[in-house]
């Protein structure tokens, strides 16, 4: 199976001086393209430093990041954004919406950033999206008429806009109810299930269990 995404004895520290903290400690880890992988720990272990480092949002003090071929401690920041925008999709624990736009544009924003992008199926593969993700009437309200379940269900489908390589959750169900968690992750299966790649960190081991492959951190280390 073809590896999409790896790091190779990554270091990672915060501070300085006598405040300085080593949060990775050397971790080595290697993601398949289609592969579902949870990272689960105790709170300080690094287990959403990790994916930020992964993920190319956080620069690694030492060691590499490669993703499907590329060297992403190698790039420069436009480069970087670029990946990330267009091979990378991003489910956080709280969605980052703007506020002036309604639901739809939310969704499209990443994808219209690109001009040769038609609109008209800029916005009819949102709404395809929508569908898919149980929430088509939402379309025209603002983020503040939906429940945090639906907001989470539009940030997956913001994230799925520009055909991503790897989806990288960060506690995507944290702040959800039972139910609302458990919609997420049945979504989250069948994106995993069209061969989407997704890295997820977790402490919920309901979530984990949804995982192929779960890696334990602990004090910087798997």
């Amino acid at each position: 199976m073809k590896q999409i995404l790896s790091g190779e004895q990554i270091v990672k520290r915060f501070g300085e001086g006598a405040e300085q903290r080593t949060i990775l400690d050397g971790v080595s880890v290697a993601i398949n393209a289609g592969e579902f992988v949870a990272v689960m720990g105790p709170s300080g272990s690094g287990k959403s430093t990790l994916l930020f480092a992964l993920s190319g949002m956080d620069r690694v003090d030492a060691g590499k990041v490669v993703f499907d071929g590329k060297e992403l401690s190698a790039l420069g920041e436009n480069d970087l954004a670029d990946i990330r925008r267009t091979q990378m999709g991003f489910v956080f624990q709280q969605p980052t919406l703007l506020r002036n736009l309604n639901i739809l544009d939310n969704i499209i924003l990443p994808a219209m950033r690109d001009r040769r992008q038609d609109a008209a199926k800029v916005t009819a593969k949102a709404r395809t999206l929508m569908q898919q993700a149980g929430i088509p009437e939402l379309a025209v309200r603002e983020i503040t008429q939906a429940s945090g379940g639906q907001l989470q269900r539009v940030g997956i489908c913001r994230a799925l806009m520009n055909e991503p390589k790897i989806i990288f959750g960060d506690e995507p169900t944290g702040a959800l109810n039972s139910q609302a968690a458990n919609d997420i992750m049945t979504l989250l299966a069948g994106i995993h299930r069209t061969g989407t790649t997704i890295l997820l960190v977790t402490h919920d081991v309901k979530v984990a269990a949804k995982a192929e492959r779960v890696l334990f951190m602990i004090d910087g280390k798997i």
